[in-house]
């Protein structure tokens, strides 16, 4: 009978990634969360969301007594790269188990892997791989079979998926657990692989596990090293953008998030499926990669937008294939993380409209011209477009950056974006001789227009911006205000504003969304029960104190958010300050976009210099290139720290 997995906190768990899909592992070994061949394909392990069950595959210390696995003692990442190695020590040594996605393949038509080489530090030690694939995010155990022509490998076949498994040859019973016990010798290595591929396809040929790793550890500290950041918090801030860069498909999609259902209040209803692309949260991500100095993310998303979007029928989301087909469904077969019900796939918001993706869109279509992208007709034309239907909708009621499920308002928040959206498009065509000067003056009047109908509508009494016309609450997306260069920072309502958020919209001193509320029928966003303060939206506030000379508030706050991230310097959507854990997806782009751009603009607030205006600070061109740095050093501990270079080789007779 297999055992219930340990408990595990959100932040306790690693990413691995190949910028096609990813998996999570946890402390003690076990991946509990992967899809393959994509970020959106069905989940063959899924007992994050459920038990062993549901799917896992765990490498750590055999245990025969029944106790639950150890988890490991020490973990991290090698140097800039998203392979990850987590030390065991045990009663007879110490072993590592490097865990690692095979660099993406740019064609987009490589088989996605997963690569465990284990290797014994010190000692003798005893290792156990026990797999259990379920297909179909757990409800379906798939079709078996060994196989062993020369070398012992399995397959899991579910149609139209196979998961071939190769390494040491598993014993697989009744109930579809596999399982292999390994003794290694001091400075012996294994590896493990599980490789996607269609079932009506042939299998795929075993991967070489250690030249992977070569060239995967290489692409991953190429692309950081290409990287112009060398301000305050440069370890984090280069985590980040790994991580978002991780989220970035060669296809040019950015998702949100790598999975699907993750509470934002234990217990509560708000799990929500993030592993497709917002055109917001994507165009910020691609922003934020731009200001970091990466461009090829850039140029990919420019391209992909022009390849899915047709403006006149816009959906605030996508899949990571361009495709529009994301009904929700709720899975009932799996309990869900601590219990949390429903769990979904697919999105119902695809339906709503959110006029504030406008104003990201052109924003970041600028910004991206700004640092060196060549003009171009279809970004134009795309541009164009999108602007008519600003103009045709722009006083419409709308979901808003937050994508409520009640009452469509007319938020604030989306409107100023819509400013954005005319301000950002007239900008661009004001660099095209070729424009009508009639189009100049009829988006001026436009943007005049909105300008005054947000100064009118949303403010109240105290001169605080409100979360919608005529009303009272807060809302936190407000504090963009400043940024997106609406009004400038030292004017009283923008001032006033920051000051009432800090204050009343904050729980032990991080920011909510909105206000939330337990009783049913209470909340803007028609949803019961209260959720956990919001990431992103406290990195904004550093960045609205910064702005409004408030520096040491702002650092100090900054300094706090860095706290929270994981020991692996990941963030996941929300945190329960009571509770003191991350809820939500994980890891979430938003939440890292957000870290970083604070990062930016803290440091010019720091140097005394005045921040760029602006939603996203837009160099004149990219920054001169400054001499690259040498990797940053992997440093090993314990038993491990005699190891001159993160690679393994494996022992004689092992491999």
């Amino acid at each position: 009978m297999l055992r219930t997995p340990a408990p595990f906190r959100i932040e306790d768990l690693a990413l691995l990634g190949n910028t096609r899909t990813a998996a999570l592992v946890r402390p003690d070994g076990a991946i509990n969360w992967a899809c393959m061949p994509d970020f959106d394909s069905p989940a063959v392990f899924a007992s994050m969301l459920g038990g062993d069950e549901h799917g896992f595959w765990r490498i750590g210390p055999a245990v025969y007594d029944g106790s639950p696995p150890p988890a490991a003692d020490r973990r991290q990442y090698l140097g800039d790269t998203m392979v990850l190695r987590s030390e065991f020590d045990t009663d007879t040594g110490t072993f590592a188990v490097i865990d690692f996605m095979p660099a993406p393949d740019v064609t987009d038509n490589a088989e996605p892997q997963i690569i465990r080489i284990v290797e014994c530090v010190s000692g003798v030690v005893r290792v156990a791989s026990v797999i259990r694939p379920r297909t179909d995010y757990g409800a379906t155990l798939p079709t078996i079979q060994r196989f062993n022509h020369g070398t012992p490998r399995l397959s899991a076949t579910t149609y139209p998926h196979a998961y071939w498994l190769d390494g040491p040859s598993h014993i697989v019973n009744r109930e579809g657990v596999c399982r292999a016990d390994i003794a290694l010798h001091a400075h012996q290595s294994i590896a493990f692989s599980l490789t996607w591929k269609p079932s009506n396809r042939p299998a795929p040929i075993p991967p070489d596990a250690f030249a992977e790793l070569d060239a995967t550890v290489e692409h991953w500290e190429q692309w950081a090293r290409g990287g112009t950041y060398r301000g305050p918090y440069r370890e984090a801030v280069v985590r980040s953008s790994l991580t978002i860069k991780a989220m970035c498909h060669p296809g040019g999609g950015v998702i949100a998030a790598p999975t699907t259902s993750l509470p934002e209040q234990i217990g509560g209803e708000r799990q929500w499926d993030y592993r497709f692309v917002w055109l917001r949260d994507s165009a910020l991500a691609i922003a934020a990669l731009i200001r970091l100095g990466q461009l090829e993310e850039a140029r990919r998303w420019r391209q992909w937008l022009v390849n899915t979007v047709t403006p006149e029928r816009l959906q605030p989301i996508y899949r990571i294939n361009g495709d529009t087909d994301l009904d929700e469904e709720v899975l009932d077969h799996l309990p869900g993380y601590e219990q949390s019900q429903p769990v979904r796939i697919g999105n119902g918001a695809v339906g709503q409209l959110q006029l504030d993706v406008f104003g990201e869109l052109a924003d970041t279509l600028l910004l991206a011209e700004d640092v060196g992208l060549p003009p171009s007709p279809q970004v134009d034309a795309l541009l164009l477009a999108l602007i008519a239907q600003v103009e045709l909708r722009w006083r419409e009621p709308d979901e808003g950056i937050w994508e409520i499920r009640g009452e469509a308002r007319h938020f604030t928040h989306s409107k100023v974006m819509c400013w954005i959206a005319v301000d950002r498009t007239l900008r661009m065509l004001e660099r095209r001789t070729t424009t009508d000067p009639t189009v100049l003056v009829r988006l001026a009047a436009l943007r005049e227009e909105i300008h005054h109908d947000v100064c009118t509508h949303g403010v109240d009494e105290r001169g605080v911006f409100t979360q919608y016309y005529a009303g009272q609450a807060l809302d936190a997306s407000l504090l963009l205000i400043p940024q997106a260069g609406f009004l400038p920072a030292d004017d009283k309502r923008v001032i006033a504003t920051i000051e009432a958020i800090q204050h009343e919209l904050t729980e032990h001193g991080l920011v909510l969304r909105y206000a939330t509320h337990e009783a049913p029928g209470a909340n803007v966003d028609g949803l019961a029960g209260h959720e956990g303060a919001f990431l992103a939206c406290s990195f904004w506030l550093t960045e609205g104190l910064a702005a409004i000379g408030r520096h040491a508030e702002a650092r100090e706050l900054f300094d706090r958010l860095l706290a929270l991230r994981s020991d692996l310097g990941l963030l996941a959507e929300e945190y329960a300050p009571l509770a003191r854990r991350q809820l939500g997806n994980y890891p979430q782009v938003f939440s890292h976009w957000a870290m970083t751009d604070a990062a930016v603009r803290l440091r010019p607030a720091e140097d005394g210099v005045q921040g760029q205006q602006g939603l996203l600070p837009v160099p004149p061109s990219l920054p001169t290139p400054v001499p690259r740095l040498a990797p940053v050093p992997v440093v090993f501990t314990g038993a491990a720290a005699h190891r001159p270079h993160p690679r393994v080789r494996p022992a004689p007779g092992i491999r």
